[in-house]
Order: structure tokens, then sequence, then C-alpha cells
């Protein structure tokens, strides 16, 4: 009953945070899909010589993965964190600021972009099964995670900056951004969840589905 109770209160605060927020994960979520429009448009426009080299790059990353035989987790671990905690803390920070805002914004699309760049480059170069396998063995869990998280943070850091244009009293400003780096601290824990998914599921996944490559 306990954690019922517990799952219950989780699931208000969720659609209650998200029914105040609608209109900022719109506009986020806006910006993150024009970046992957314009990721897959960059590879589908990209020239042969570019193209080749994308390809060389895959072919010989997937290679690499069926010869290694042991992965080393902590190496793996320590960039997936560097990675994914690096971007929410540069989006965390300038949503602190004002005039930091579009560059989160910016963030966001670049996000979107390196998505759709990935998403196309793999299923342009392998093919569409074994593009699909690769991605959904090599990405969709851990981004079940990083994507809504990274949206958040930024959502978060927009309403500072909509918060503080309302009410520039000093007291209002420590309070909003008190809570946005409360808020930006909790999204960093399911971002290093996602690290520990990338890594020991993921990765394993990723080694058993290249042997049919």
């Amino acid at each position: 009953m306990k954690k019922l109770k517990k799952t219950q209160k989780i699931k208000e605060m969720v659609v209650n945070h998200l029914a105040k927020n609608k209109r900022e994960y719109i506009i986020i979520l806006i910006l993150f899909i024009i970046g992957i429009f314009s990721g897959v448009l960059f590879i589908n426009n990209v020239k042969e010589e570019q193209f080749g080299n994308i390809s060389n790059y895959i072919n010989t990353f997937i290679e690499k993965i069926k010869n290694i035989e042991s992965i080393n987790s902590l190496q793996l671990l320590k960039a997936s964190l560097w990675q994914n905690i690096g971007v929410a803390l540069l989006i965390g920070f300038f949503g602190t600021t004002v005039i930091g805002v579009p560059v989160v914004f910016g963030l966001i699309i670049y996000k979107g972009f390196c998505l759709g760049y990935t998403i196309s480059s793999c299923i342009a170069v392998l093919g569409t099964s074994k593009g699909l396998a690769f991605l959904l063995s090599n990405l969709l869990l851990q981004n079940v995670i990083i994507i809504p998280t990274i949206i958040a943070i930024a959502v978060s850091g927009f309403k500072l900056y909509k918060s503080i244009l309302k009410d520039k009293r000093k007291e209002n400003i420590k309070l909003e951004i008190i809570r946005h780096i409360l808020f930006c601290a909790i999204m960093t824990i399911m971002l290093v969840i996602a690290s520990l998914i990338e890594v020991f599921i993921s990765n394993n996944m990723l080694k058993m589905v290249v042997k049919y490559f």
C-alpha cells in the first residue's frame, strides 16, 4: 500500500509539473525536433566523400565491437557520465542567466541534431533492418531517460528566465535559482542511471547484436 501511495504521489507530481509547464515543454520539444530534422537533412545532403568517411567510421566501430573480448566498463562509464552530465550542467548553468537562454535553446537543437544525425547515418550506412537493430540495442534504453531529462532541465531554465523577467526582486530570483538547482540535481541522478544502463546493458546488447552483421 505504501509503495502504491508513493507511486501515485510521484505520478501526480509529474502530471502537475507537465500541466504547469505545458507551453515551455512544447517550445523545447519543437526546438529538439527541429534539431533532429536538421541532423537527418544533413546526412541526406552530405557529399559522397563525407558519406564515405561516415560509412568507414561506423563499419570500423562495428568491427572493433566484434573483436573486443572484454569492455572496460569503468572507462566507458566515465565517458558516458562526462557526456551526459556535461550537457546537463551546461544547460542548467546557462538557464540561471538571462542571456544564457538562447544558449540553452541552441544546446537543445544541437542535442536533437546529434540524435537525428546518428539515426540517419546508421540507417544510411547499415540499411534499415541492421541500422534499426544497431540503434535499438545501442541507443534506445538510455535515451528513454536522457532525452526527457535534458528537456526537463531546459524547461526548468526557461521557466527560471521567465520568472526573473516577471519578478526581479532579489528574494524571488534567489528562490527560483535554488529551485532550479535542486531540480537539476534530481535530474542529474536520472542521468547517472542512464549512464549505468548504457554501459552495463546497452553495450552488452550491442555486442550481441553486431555478431549477426
